[in-house]
């Protein structure tokens, strides 16, 4: 059972409405983190599901050439309109299944896999890897151990606190939209690691926080 559903309707209902007052990017906050497992500076990066360019654009201050791709057509008109024209960045409208530009000496992917069939994906991100190149992919699953299911606990109020903290204590102005489509994960996160454990051997795969997990693979040499 989901840790939310363990809380009355009342108690939900306050926290969404505090949350809703207290927008924050649970896939933002992973950006930092993300970029400390890239190297310094790489030729060609791959950034799968971009959204509206935001790990894109930081790309750019380490990567000669960036590509960001989404199935939203919608989405990557905004990528487009929020890019400076000056920056080493290609927004297309593509699937990653079917996306053949590698090699890449990175790959990002946030929040997109569970979107993707899972081993399908995996398989190809490795094939569009350089070698000695870098994955780096922050997921979400469904939640099937203990272990997950604590987590998922200890997010709920966390999630209130950093939200209240980034607005200083302060309600956001407007309500923030979500801008890109968004789906429950279907798969076990036993299942994830299964998986990886098969199509990226040695990967480094670590359960987080905010209802996420991360996984670190470089290509062999």
């Amino acid at each position: 059972m989901s840790p939310v559903r363990l809380l009355t309707p009342r108690v939900l209902a306050a926290l969404q409405a505090f949350n809703d007052a207290h927008p924050w990017s649970h896939n933002a906050h992973f950006h930092p983190w993300l970029l400390r497992q890239l190297p310094a500076r790489f030729d060609r990066a791959l950034d799968v599901g971009c959204g509206s360019g935001d790990l894109a654009r930081l790309l750019t201050a380490r990567a000669a050439h960036v590509h960001g791709i989404d199935s939203d057509g919608r989405i990557i008109g905004e990528a487009r309109e929020l890019t400076d024209p000056g920056l080493p960045v290609v927004f297309s409208v593509a699937d990653v299944m079917s996306y053949g530009e590698g090699p890449y000496d990175v790959i990002t992917c946030v929040a997109v896999l569970h979107h993707l069939p899972l081993a399908g994906a995996l398989a190809r991100f490795r094939s569009q890897l350089a070698p000695g190149g870098t994955l780096v992919v922050v997921g979400v699953a469904q939640e099937d151990t203990r272990v997950q299911r604590l987590l998922g606990l200890v997010s709920v109020p966390l999630n209130a606190v950093t939200g209240w903290i980034k607005h200083r204590g302060r309600k956001a102005p407007l309500p923030v939209a979500m801008t890109a489509v968004t789906r429950q994960p279907e798969v076990p996160y036993t299942q994830v690691v299964r998986e990886v454990g098969r199509v990226l051997p040695g990967a480094r795969l670590r359960r987080r926080l905010f209802w996420r997990y991360t996984l670190v693979w470089s290509a062999p040499r």
